[in-house]
């Protein structure tokens, strides 16, 4: 009698820590600015408004992205912040797998890249 309850406490100790645990990783995460850059294992960088974050699986919305082209006659590179959405299938959002998210980092509102989206938010 005495080991059952030795077991049913710690059954439920286990289970508060788990749940403690778990609860802790799906904390909604805060950010003061507006955009987030979100690095992936890939090497790809969006930025965007991301909610979910804690999740297995959370969205990107109103995502752009750096497009680098080399001119093949004086090998300079130029870059350009480009808008998702555009493509034929038209996504309004992004969902990524957290297992590929290598670290998320709020955009400074007074960056570069802060900078380019109000332009071409204002060009909408």
């Amino acid at each position: 009698m005495k080991n059952i309850a030795l077991l049913a406490v710690g059954l439920i100790v286990g289970g508060l820590g788990g749940w403690f645990v778990a609860s802790s990783r799906t904390g909604t995460t805060h950010f003061d600015v507006p955009f987030q850059a979100v690095l992936l294992d890939s090497g790809q960088v969006y930025f965007g408004k991301i909610s979910g974050l804690g999740t297995a699986f959370p969205v990107l919305r109103e995502v752009y992205y750096i497009q680098s082209t080399t001119n093949p006659e004086t090998k300079q590179v130029s870059s350009v912040l480009i808008r998702r959405g555009n493509e034929w299938h038209g996504p309004e959002s992004t969902v990524l797998n957290a297992r590929h998210i290598i670290m998320v980092e709020p955009v400074g509102t007074s960056s570069k890249v802060a900078q380019l989206i109000t332009e071409q938010e204002k060009k909408k």
